[in-house]
Order: structure tokens, then C-alpha cells, then sequence
């Protein structure tokens, strides 16, 4: 008999009607779970409901809100990317025990994304949309030549949920495969769709040396920052086309900033990038780095949103999942944190 444990949840955004509903609905055979949505969303307001919850649900607490959360195992953050948790939890976890959960609802979308990225970057979409919205008509090769894909050497940086997706979408192109992953013995995929050729950590130039087409997608760490700087960006040479679906510090912006300007590089496509908040500039533009790439021409810009589509509600099953595993008294959780590790 499967042990029912009294669970209380606590989110703390305004949830939609329509996803309270999903849960509510997922959760139907687990009456012993208690939703809070609250009426409020302030820190004063929640902080009340900090003490019940033994799972809280969101984005951005903060140290006060936590400690206030005497009761709480796991705390989920929905959407992928904790390095702004790290240290907290860290320290939590030096006198008490709660789960972190970075979650991964959205990582087929962020597949999807970065493959999009690099075919309207390979078959040159965006300059020949432009040309058309103007009403220039069939502006050819001599101008923007797609490039096959056929028989190139694709570079994976990362092997997560991400880029292990992005390998299935692009297993039919009659290209290589290789990817470089931190640690190959938390290697959980067995069924490849291709062959693989396998690159540890301290083998970073060699891989970036042997492909043309670089996918990026790695947890942005305290070692992973800066990771691809001018040198690595020169080992892709001139014929390299890089994707960015990760963390924009992950790739040094100066670094990037140059060898698309020198055309060290052939070209990139940017999802993630530098600056958050930018200030409007005097045309009341706003830009979110700190070089001009929206000068260039051999880059596509892209405002973070390889998460989309948000309203999806199916990216919402792994956090049900895991609620329904503290419910059952459970102690492993989908996508946990290590804290060491930083992912």
C-alpha cells in the first residue's frame, strides 16, 4: 500500500485559472495534497503561507521567504536555469535538508528553438525575408547562398535535456554528431538516434577543432562561464556557425562580438544574452548587450524565448510528477540539483 503523506504546496505567482485547473485535475487521486494559490503576490502577503508549505513553487525567493519556510523539502523552480539559487540553497542546506529542483518542462520547446535558429541561419530566411517585406524580388546566391547541412560535423555542447533533443530533430540531415558533456558517468541516455563521438571536459579544443556547427546548451556555472572565449571561437574557424540557447555568459561578449564582426566565425544565432535590462538609447531602442550586434550581418537575434510557448500546460507534468512524489513520502525527485555541481 503506497504510504499517503498530508502535502502542502505553495506557489508564488499569480497562476492562471486555467493552469490551477491542470493541477488541480492531475492531482485528483491525491486528496491529501493542499493547493495555495495566493490571493496576493507580495512578500509580506506570502510570507504568511511560508510555514505550511512543504513544497513551494516559483522563480525568485528570497533568503527571508525560505527561512520562513520551516516545513519545506523541495522547492521547484519551473522553468530551467538555478544558477541564480545555487548559493542560497547552499547555505540553507548547511543546517537543514531541502530538494532544489530546476525544471525541465520547457526543454523541448528550447530544442525546437535552437533548431530553428540554426536552419534560418544555414538557409539565410531572415536577409530574404527582409528583401521581400521590401519588395525586392528574388534576391539569389550571389547575395545570401543557403549552406547545406549535408555532411557537416555538429558539436554539442551539452548532452541534457536540451541537446539530446536537438540531436533527435537533426538525426535525419546526414550529418556527424559530437558531443562534449561534463560528466559522462550521469549519462542517463541509451536510445541514440545516431552515433556519437564522446568528448570529456578537458578535451574542449580538440572537439571544438573537429566540428563546424557549435548548439550550446549548458548550465550556467561558476566553471561553465566564459568557457568559449576568442580562442575557442577561432578553433571553430571561418566556416563555424554557433547556436546559443544556454546562458549569454556562457560565451564571452566581446569574444563573440569580434569574431562575428572579423567573420572569425561565419555566423551565430543568439537566444540568450548580456544585459536584462537594458537602457533605451535615444531613439528609445533597447538592446540587451553591450556591443552592437544588431549591426552585423551575419547574426540572428533572438529575445530569450526558446521557452515559448508558456501556455503550454504539458511542460507543467514533470512539477506534478514530483508532487505526487512527496505526496507517496517519496525521497528522489525528477531533475534535482546537485548543489556542487551547481546543476
Amino acid at each position: 500500500m503506497i504510504k499517503r503523506k498530508s502535502t502542502t504546496v505553495l506557489f508564488f505567482w499569480d497562476v492562471p485559472e486555467r493552469l490551477r485547473e491542470y493541477i488541480r485535475n492531475n492531482l485528483e487521486n491525491y486528496p491529501q495534497v493542499k493547493l495555495i494559490f495566493p490571493e496576493e503576490i507580495s512578500q509580506e502577503f506570502l510570507i504568511k503561507f511560508a510555514a505550511q508549505a512543504d513544497i513551494i513553487i516559483g522563480w525568485r525567493p528570497t533568503k527571508e521567504f525560505l527561512e520562513a519556510a520551516i516545513k519545506l523539502v523541495l522547492f521547484i523552480n519551473p522553468g530551467v536555469g538555478v544558477q541564480h539559487l545555487t548559493d542560497l540553497f547552499k547555505e540553507l542546506n548547511q543546517t537543514r535538508k531541502i530538494t532544489l529542483v530546476n525544471g525541465h518542462g520547457n526543454t523541448y520547446f528550447t530544442a525546437q528553438h535552437a533548431v530553428a535558429l540554426l536552419l534560418s541561419l544555414t538557409n539565410k530566411i531572415i536577409p530574404h525575408h527582409n528583401w521581400m517585406a521590401e519588395g525586392i524580388w528574388r534576391k539569389g546566391d550571389t547575395d545570401a547562398q543557403s549552406n547545406p547541412l549535408r555532411d557537416r560535423k555538429i558539436g554539442l555542447l551539452g548532452f541534457g535535456a536540451v541537446n539530446t533533443k536537438v540531436h533527435k530533430f537533426l538525426s535525419g540531415f546526414n550529418v556527424e554528431f559530437h558531443v562534449l558533456k561534463r560528466d559522462w558517468t550521469r549519462d542517463r541516455v541509451t536510445d541514440l538516434p545516431t552515433k556519437i563521438e564522446k568528448y570529456s571536459n578537458n578535451e574542449l579544443h580538440k572537439f571544438l577543432d573537429v566540428i563546424d556547427i557549435l548548439i550550446v546548451a549548458v548550465p550556467l556555472t561558476s566553471k561553465t562561464k566564459g568557457l568559449i572565449s576568442k580562442k575557442e571561437l577561432e578553433l571553430l574557424g571561418s566556416d563555424g556557425l554557433l547556436v546559443t540557447v544556454a546562458r549569454g555568459e556562457v560565451i564571452d561578449e566581446e569574444s563573440l562580438y569580434l569574431s562575428l564582426k572579423n567573420k572569425t566565425i561565419a555566423g551565430a544565432a543568439i537566444d540568450v544574452w548580456y544585459d536584462y535590462r537594458p537602457d533605451p538609447d535615444e531613439q528609445g531602442r533597447k538592446h540587451p548587450a553591450h556591443y552592437p550586434f544588431y549591426n552585423l550581418d551575419n547574426v540572428i537575434l533572438s529575445p530569450h524565448r526558446g521557452a515559448s510557448p508558456m501556455n503550454d500546460l504539458k511542460r507543467w507534468d514533470e512539477v506534478i510528477n514530483n508532487i505526487t512524489r512527496v505526496a507517496r513520502g517519496e525521497k528522489k525527485f525528477m531533475n534535482e540539483v546537485d548543489l556542487e555541481n551547481e546543476y
